[in-house]
């Protein structure tokens, strides 16, 4: 039996949102595992810094997901300066705070554009070359929010819901060609964001710890380390899935 088998070697893996947060977190463990990566995102300073971090088998291509008409140009680019794409992680999004009656249909628009539509323009552009080559894997970063009510965030978990519809019905037609479709949901993460979120708020710290069993917040790395196992060949009859990264809180009571 092979040891290498949650190895990435050879692997091409495209992450938006890739220069912070969790998709730098799964773009590390992604070059650690032996793939080579390119990040996408608005900010060229902070891509830049992520790749000179994340050593040689690391680039990026600064590109706006929501611009619909660049989605195969960009996998265009990413082919042929790197090499075919087998993985491709659709992490990329916007968050909005806001009661749903404040909630104005632009708004709720501009969120779902950013992951729901952008994902798909994304997902179709490149499936082709996967199922042509009949090898490839692609990850969609959802959400408590997909498995969870939580108020304030109606149009945030619209969107994190609809990955989770996208991710069967991919899977259901991608599989077959050597293309596995899967997604993650992370919990609460040690992460500039959440230390955001809080504010200093230990009532609300408080209560995120108190309903998630392992007590405590996870790492970034929790995160890439479950991306890279759904990516791998240890993966290899595992699609249509959405697997928690939670410390339990998504069935904790």
């Amino acid at each position: 039996m092979p040891t290498d088998v949650f190895r990435l070697d050879d692997e091409v893996a495209l992450i938006t949102g890739g220069g912070t947060g969790l998709g730098r977190a799964i773009a590390e463990c992604f070059v650690i595992s032996g793939a080579r990566v390119v990040l996408v995102g608005r900010r060229e300073d902070v891509l830049q810094q992520a790749c000179q971090e994340l050593g040689a088998a690391a680039s990026y291509c600064v590109h706006d997901v929501t611009k619909r008409d660049a989605a195969e140009e960009l996998i265009q680019h990413v082919e042929q300066s790197v090499g075919p794409l087998s993985i491709l992680v659709n992490n990329a999004g916007v968050h909005l705070k806001k009661p749903a009656i404040e909630t104005s249909a632009e708004e709720f628009d501009h969120v779902l554009q950013t992951h729901v539509v952008a994902a798909h323009n994304l997902t179709r552009a490149a499936l082709p070359g996967m199922i042509e080559r009949r090898h490839g894997s692609v990850l969609f970063t959802a959400s408590m929010t997909s498995l969870l009510g939580m108020p304030l965030v109606i149009a945030y978990a619209a969107a994190k819901s609809a990955y989770l519809g996208m991710v069967r019905s991919l899977a259901v037609e991608a599989s077959s060609h050597g293309v596995r479709i899967n997604a993650i949901a992370p919990g609460w993460i040690e992460t500039l964001m959440l230390h955001k979120a809080l504010g200093g708020d230990e009532v609300r710290k408080n209560k995120i710890l108190g309903r998630t069993p392992m007590n405590c917040f996870g790492q970034p790395e929790d995160i890439g380390w479950a991306a890279t196992y759904l990516c791998s060949p240890a993966a290899k009859f595992v699609t249509g899935v959405v697997l928690p990264i939670d410390g339990g809180a998504s069935i904790g009571f």
